[in-house]
């Protein structure tokens, strides 16, 4: 879309949801800025996962800051609707983004930061938004290793439809929201052993003829801190939507439930309740890793390597992160309310940048209004 500049006042690294809500935010301000890309199309990690994904929020609550998601309000959209949404949301805005751009190495500087690029090009830039989200690639647990060459294995970003695995027994493992609805769909033409871990079951999608996410607006839910004792107890019971995914549900469609994987040899897997079966195909749905090697800057790591940083503003002066899981709240990472926390950032990064100051606000969504205290009231 753009030429990459080489110098710029702040860097936003990922075009996805976080960096199109940083974007939107850093439209209002006198900054130059671009979006950098690693895909060759806007909205292609979505385009690039199972081909029957939908989104768990309906439309009403799929949208980012100031332009809504077309088609039925309370319908739920497929990844490749949302995909063309987030292509779209950056060309009604003309955001700055430059496509097929991945940064190799991020490192600071006297001035600020130098990022550079897959192709040699350096960028020195005043401030960097890091909005690569949290999902990026796929974990594998060790025990991967142990089944024999002949299974095969995939992973959420490597599985697409039942088509591509052949007839025999799949085992699916992890029970969160992929790997329900990847048991469920390859049930149809598979046996399938669903490995579960953690005990969760899913909440209604509706409630009283309202969305589950109305209800979550109308308790406050959607704002909770992940400082308050509730935020904190609902980290540790994320949830989502899916009456049909319960596992009561699963059973009744022939998917065979077992515990949580504890030993592999060769074709055959070993469960915590005791099971053993001859397995031909394994997903992993074991959830996601961050990739953080690129980032050559130590104040910005913990020990384990991961990102440092509170409300998505580093103890490094100038960098800061959007669409963080929890960053601040439980819709942190989703569409939701990542609008939210880019204004956020986008403020802490012109009281820094100093020129230009100003306080600006995400939207009211258009489901929701403000009360006469100042907070978000959803309509009824």
């Amino acid at each position: 879309m753009n030429t990459l500049e080489r110098s710029l006042d702040i860097l936003v690294i990922g075009a996805g949801q976080a960096g199109l809500a940083a974007g939107y935010s850093l439209r209002q301000t006198p900054y130059r800025f671009q979006l950098v890309e690693s895909h060759p199309r806007i909205g292609e990690s979505w385009r690039q996962r199972y081909d029957s994904l939908m989104l768990f929020t309906p439309r009403a609550y799929s949208a980012l800051p100031g332009h809504a998601l077309s088609g039925e309000r309370a319908g739920y959209p497929t990844k490749d609707e949302l995909a063309d949404y987030l292509e779209d949301y950056a060309r009604h805005f003309g955001l700055p983004v430059v496509v097929g751009t991945s940064i190799q190495r991020l490192e600071r500087t006297g001035a600020g930061f130098r990022a550079s690029t897959a192709d040699g090009t350096d960028v020195a830039c005043r401030a960097v938004v890091i909005a690569t989200g949290g999902y990026q690639q796929p974990k594998i647990p060790a025990l991967a290793r142990q089944f024999a060459a002949d299974v095969a294995q995939l992973s959420p970003a490597s599985y697409k439809n039942p088509a591509q695995i052949a007839p025999g027994t799949v085992l699916v493992v992890g029970d969160g929201a992929t790997g329900r609805q990847v048991a469920l769909e390859l049930a149809t033409s598979h046996r399938v052993v669903l490995a579960t871990g953690q005990r969760r079951e899913p909440s209604p999608d509706r409630f009283l003829g309202k969305s589950i996410f109305w209800w979550m607006d109308k308790l406050g839910l959607l704002r909770i801190s992940r400082e308050t004792a509730l935020g904190q107890r609902m980290m540790q019971q994320e949830r989502f939507p899916g009456p049909h995914l319960r596992l009561a549900r699963l059973r009744r469609q022939g998917i065979s439930v077992v515990g949580r994987l504890t030993q592999v040899d060769g074709c055959r897997a070993t469960f915590a309740t005791g099971e053993r079966v001859v397995i031909d195909a394994v997903v992993w749905a074991t959830g996601y890793q961050d990739r953080t090697d690129w980032v050559a800057i130590p104040e910005a790591l913990d020990t384990d390597g991961q990102f440092v940083h509170h409300r998505g503003v580093s103890p490094v002066p100038g960098l800061y992160f959007v669409g963080r899981p929890w960053q601040w709240t439980q819709g942190s990472s989703r569409l939701l309310s990542v609008g939210q926390d880019a204004a956020y950032v986008v403020n802490q990064i012109g009281k820094r940048l100093g020129e230009g100051v100003y306080e600006y606000s995400c939207p009211v969504p258009s489901h929701m209004e403000v009360g006469m205290t100042g907070q978000l009231i959803v309509k009824p």
